[in-house]
């Protein structure tokens, strides 16, 4: 008999719903290259306003969109500043180098952020031997510090810093709306100060498929050719667009569960003598444990999965753990008495 575990080791794990599963047998489709699926052209118009932007495109991933929004911003040469733990440097393979030819400036952050005097400085000055420094990417919420988010007034104050350095600002926001129901806001406002925006509609709003890139209409044409450099012009995406529509609508309003679970589960492994967690830093879906005790994080994510409970390796002392509408109030009770007791 096949084991069931309690899989906290991403939202990428959720399944589509059964209202996805049977609109996707019915979805109005037609070829998007050509620009003429209705539901795909839908699921963009839906999520421009929703970010309050001009226009939007539909990629296969948070990674296409990612680095589609680095091609056409920068030049071969061109320097992007982004944190050290930021998902564009460190899970998107170098992509940023081989296919845009920018290099990553790197600044160490707090938290997954850094402040506008660290902004300021690694801004290259204007000279002509220099690469030149031309975009600013920020993750939020931000996934390797723990789900942490940047506020819309630090938002605002460093896109101004960029843009007064003549910079463009790309947000990788694929979990913006973590981030905007944290901080009792919206998506919109905290898309305002970027020149463009992703998000993902395949974490936790659990469409199977697929993120989206917004910005302004002359951007989106820009992206629209190099989405289809890389090999992402879908044809009959309807299929899948038609999940996303149906996420905005049945999970977003549910999101804040996913915070409440992290919270319950974040509280209850702190009770762990073996473990060690900040209950401050639980802002979102998303937070790190560290071990404490002789055994390595790897050790207890074995011994986890042993029990029917999968966490992610972060590092040699810090597993991840993220909670998601796949994994129910009842599951995280479960889940809480193993973490408050396991040794």
């Amino acid at each position: 008999m096949e084991t069931k575990f309690i899989d906290l080791r991403s939202d990428t794990v959720t399944k589509p719903t059964k209202r996805m599963r049977e609109a996707m047998m019915s979805a109005d489709v037609g070829d998007d290259v050509y620009g003429e699926d209705p539901t795909v052209n839908k699921l963009e118009k839906v999520s421009a306003n929703l970010l309050g932007k001009e226009s939007a495109i539909f990629v296969c991933s948070g990674t296409m969109g990612n680095q589609i929004a680095v091609k056409c911003h920068t030049d071969i040469g061109d320097e992007v500043i982004l944190e050290a733990s930021s998902h564009i440097y460190n899970f998107e393979m170098g992509m940023m180098s081989a296919f845009s030819g920018t290099l990553p400036r790197v600044i160490e952050g707090k938290n997954g952020f850094f402040d506008e005097e660290q902004l300021v400085k690694a801004i290259r000055p204007d000279i002509y031997y220099l690469s030149k420094t031309k975009l600013l990417c920020l993750e939020n919420s931000h996934n390797s510090a723990g789900g942490r988010v940047l506020s819309v007034e630090k938002s605002a104050s460093l896109c101004k810093v960029a843009k007064d350095n003549g910079l463009k600002c790309h947000l990788d926001g694929a979990r913006i709306f973590n981030s905007a129901i944290a901080q009792k806001t919206t998506a919109k406002e905290i898309a305002k100060p970027y020149d463009s925006v992703m998000f993902c509609i395949s974490k936790g709003l659990s469409a199977p498929i697929g993120s989206l890139l917004v910005g302004s209409k002359e951007f989106i044409a820009k992206a629209r050719r190099v989405r289809k450099m890389l090999g992402g012009g879908m044809r009959q995406a309807g299929v899948i667009a038609i999940c996303g529509l149906i996420a905005f609508e049945e999970i977003l309003p549910t999101l804040e569960d996913d915070h409440k679970k992290a919270k319950l589960l974040a509280l209850r492994a702190s009770k762990n003598k073996n473990f060690k967690l900040n209950l401050e830093s639980v802002e979102t879906n998303i937070f790190m444990i560290k071990v404490r005790n002789g055994n390595s994080a790897n050790y207890y994510v074995n011994r986890l999965k042993e029990i029917g409970i999968l966490v992610s390796l972060n590092s040699s002392d810090t597993m991840r753990v993220v909670t998601h509408k796949d994994i129910s109030f009842e599951d995280a009770e479960k889940a809480c008495k193993i973490f408050e007791t396991i040794n």
